[in-house]
């Protein structure tokens, strides 16, 4: 039976310069690593090459995380969303160039406005998604929209509103499933049950059911037992992601000895 494919996000060390993150990607003896498009790893042509070239010397195998800060697809500014949708379009072109597996990007949030405009910033999340889809597609891109932790206000979050998402945007755009931010909502079974085909990447973290604190895995109060027994049972066989950022090391040894 084919078994989960554990990898690392560098996450861990956003605080860094990106030179050393560099030097914690040799380091880590890891074969997928998912780098976050974001603050001093943003990424850029150089760093591409430079990523490019080291991939080929360690023999890695890139995702990437999509920008989250100050994104919001669900933006009801025309302006502010032109430039938010350049932004993630570069991203994706980067991804491209790293031949990265997936692209992963976060949904929409409310605004102090949407209480006057019902349902638009749904209605532009699913847009934005769309046309996201698009892009990625032009590139030879696979992309995954994230599950989003309660209580922080995005617009999806709950499996029903996930399963709604699909359903109106119509596209074959992957699943990723967080099980930190799924624990904080108290949905990480439900979640694996009804996205069973489609989850095509998992980020997993801990915390305590409160704040998404991304804690190292057996640290807070997810089951694990129990989750990596529900990801057995649904033959999930491609990659799992440490998304932790403290006990990395630890928490890459405990997820092995989970799922093997």
């Amino acid at each position: 039976m084919a078994q989960p494919k554990i990898g690392l996000s560098m996450l861990y060390c956003l605080g860094e310069p990106f030179n050393r993150m560099v030097q914690q990607l040799a380091k880590m003896k890891m074969v997928n690593i998912e780098l976050v498009d974001e603050g001093l790893h943003e990424l850029n042509k150089q760093r591409v090459f430079s990523l490019n070239d080291l991939g080929n010397s360690y023999d890695l195998k890139y995702s990437v995380h999509a920008p989250f800060a100050d994104i919001n697809i669900a933006s009801p500014s025309k302006p502010m969303l032109r430039v938010i949708l350049r932004r993630l379009q570069k991203s994706i072109a980067h991804a491209s160039a790293l031949n990265a597996h997936v692209w992963v990007f976060h949904p929409g949030t409310k605004t102090g406005i949407s209480m006057f405009y019902p349902d638009m910033e749904w209605l532009q999340n699913c847009r934005s998604a769309r046309l996201l889809f698009k892009i990625a597609e032009d590139y030879g891109v696979k992309i995954a929209i994230e599950n989003m932790p309660e209580p922080y206000p995005f617009v999806m979050r709950s499996v029903e509103e996930f399963k709604k998402f699909f359903e109106e945007v119509n596209e074959p755009i992957g699943f990723a499933l967080d099980v930190g931010h799924a624990n904080l909502n108290g949905q990480t079974e439900y979640f694996l049950r009804t996205f069973t085909n489609k989850i095509t990447h998992v980020h997993v973290s801990d915390n305590v059911g409160r704040n998404d604190l991304h804690l190292g895995i057996g640290y807070g109060n997810v089951d694990w037992q129990r989750f990596t027994k529900n990801m057995k049972e649904i033959s999930y066989d491609q990659i799992v992601i440490v998304e932790s950022v403290e006990h990395v090391k630890e928490s890459l040894q405990k997820l092995k000895q989970l799922l093997t």
